[in-house]
């Protein structure tokens, strides 16, 4: 039987939660800087990009405790693992403290179990090497239930910093029932990222509630307002996730 384990949220580590997150491709300097001065303000975990951006939202985070996550073979996963590890070194070179990247799809559709696990195997050893958080990208809405199972049961085997709901580009987001399941089979020896289509401080309180650790959004200082909202209205300093 899983441990329970009771989380206590406050205006300090709330905001510690959220990937906050900019991964259109349309988005010029100006954005990104504002995406990184939101970050600082708010002292969100890190700022979600696309790699190419790494190198210059790591100069505008420097000296701060905030990460550069590079999303790596966004948002179709359809490269080949050497590409993926090419995208990544890149990436760390440039100044990524996290990585997420997307499974190969296709594999996962060929029961290609033996791809996949060579292609985490190896992402996931990198990241570990240069002291990188991983993060594997599912794509759950593209997913049947048993694919979520399997994928989930290897990444309990090789040891991900986090396994990840969606990349937020597919025709769904996280679902609770699916970040339930992932949690079902991992406990806590893996951590999970709730992420797409995650707008409102409601729905992040269910996630977490489902299990998420992690919550990947681009409304995060419309949650964090809600967040305030919401214990202000209540008189409290504090929630606790069950």
């Amino acid at each position: 039987m899983r441990r329970l384990i009771l989380r206590v949220y406050n205006r300090h580590n709330f905001p510690k939660i959220f990937d906050h997150t900019g991964l259109d491709n349309d988005k010029n300097q100006d954005y990104l800087k504002r995406l990184c001065s939101e970050a600082k303000e708010y002292k969100f975990k890190m700022v979600a990009i696309n790699s190419v951006h790494t190198a210059y939202c790591d100069i505008l985070l420097k000296n701060t405790e905030i990460g550069v996550g590079a999303a790596v073979s966004f948002p179709l996963g359809q490269t080949t693992i050497k590409t993926k590890l090419f995208e990544i070194m890149d990436a760390i070179n440039n100044g990524a403290t996290e990585i997420d990247y997307v499974i190969n799809i296709s594999e996962v559709k060929n029961e290609n179990w033996e791809y996949i696990t060579e292609e985490m195997e190896k992402i996931v050893s990198v990241c570990k090497k240069r002291k990188v958080i991983s993060k594997v990208i599912f794509e759950n809405a593209l997913l049947e239930n048993e694919e979520i199972i399997q994928l989930t049961k290897i990444a309990k085997e090789i040891q991900p910093d986090f396994i990840k709901t969606s990349t937020g580009k597919a025709f769904s987001g996280a679902k609770i029932e699916d970040v339930k399941l992932m949690k079902e089979i991992v406990g806590n020896e893996v951590k999970i990222k709730a992420a797409g289509g995650i707008r409102s401080f409601r729905s992040v309180i269910k996630m977490l509630e489902a299990g998420a650790e992690r919550i990947g959004t681009s409304q995060s200082i419309k949650i964090m307002n809600e967040f305030e909202e919401y214990l202000t209205k209540h008189n409290m300093d504090e929630i606790i996730i069950h």
